[in-house]
């Protein structure tokens, strides 16, 4: 919580204003206050309602504060000083205007956390700032109807932090896995690789299908970022997802690390 006592104290200095604090959970029991935004100006995934519902059930399990909108005025310095992470769940395209997207920079300025899950990475193409904070953008998936959901391996690097551990080292499941447009490894820490051997990774952006990421496909990943935390999972597509016990622990580790809760062993690889 600390850094929303600099982030307030700052807005105070720089608007004269007074800063109401910041209200604690009905329990009284929260660990730290996440903000679910999943505003969409793109395509939209029915599974938002699911992954909204999942998180808010994780927060009444493990005593943290959720609140979840779609309304991108919550975008305010005051407003964001609540939260120690907000959670980008399957926004697209352009979400923010300008004033919004600058209370969000000194948010994490000031040592605010971001967790992007999915499509957060097909969103905010034109904002810079975003395209480092997230790590990399979406370019594409596996195009045809038969190979947009496939069953592949993912390979799990490191045990040491929260999002990993509950893991296991080579996890199998269903997803509709991600291509980017650029490989974020020599910027971030990635997490979680996909294993392109254990499925088809070409995707629809060019005719006769893209080429997938090669050996290193990177699809979970965390960074220090601008005086803050990011955290991002590709993982999460489908409604149905969102009761698998491996990806909500997976999840919840991601949170608690944007969080600062927990370690955050998240330096750039070598």
């Amino acid at each position: 919580m600390r850094h929303l006592v600099r982030f307030m104290a700052a807005i105070v200095v720089a608007a004269g204003l007074a800063v109401p604090a910041a209200p604690a959970a009905a329990s009284g029991h929260a660990r730290f206050s996440a903000l679910v935004f999943s505003k969409t100006a793109a395509f939209r995934h029915d599974s938002i309602p699911a992954g909204v519902t999942a998180i808010r059930q994780l927060g009444a399990r493990h005593h943290f504060k959720v609140d979840a909108t779609e309304d991108a005025a919550a975008f305010t310095d005051a407003n964001l000083a609540r939260y120690d992470v907000v959670v980008w769940l399957s926004t697209t395209g352009d979400v923010l205007d300008d004033a919004q997207q600058a209370a969000f920079e000194r948010y994490i300025r000031a040592g605010g956390g971001y967790a992007g899950i999915h499509a957060a990475s097909d969103t905010e193409y034109d904002w810079a700032w975003y395209g480092g904070l997230v790590g990399a953008y979406f370019r594409d998936h596996p195009g045809s109807v038969n190979a947009q959901y496939q069953v592949a391996t993912v390979k799990v690097l490191g045990r040491d932090t929260a999002a990993t551990r509950p893991l296991p080292r080579r996890w199998v499941r269903e997803e509709e896995w991600y291509n980017f447009r650029t490989n974020p490894r020599h910027t971030v820490r990635v997490l979680a690789e996909v294993d392109e051997r254990t499925y088809d990774p070409r995707g629809y952006s060019v005719p006769g299908g893209s080429p997938g990421m090669g050996r290193h496909h990177p699809i979970s990943w965390c960074q220090p970022y601008d005086g803050g935390r990011a955290f991002y999972t590709a993982l999460g597509h489908k409604a149905e997802y969102w009761t698998e016990p491996l990806l909500l622990a997976h999840v919840l580790g991601g949170l608690r690390m944007a969080a600062g809760v927990v370690p955050f062993h998240c330096g750039r690889e070598d």
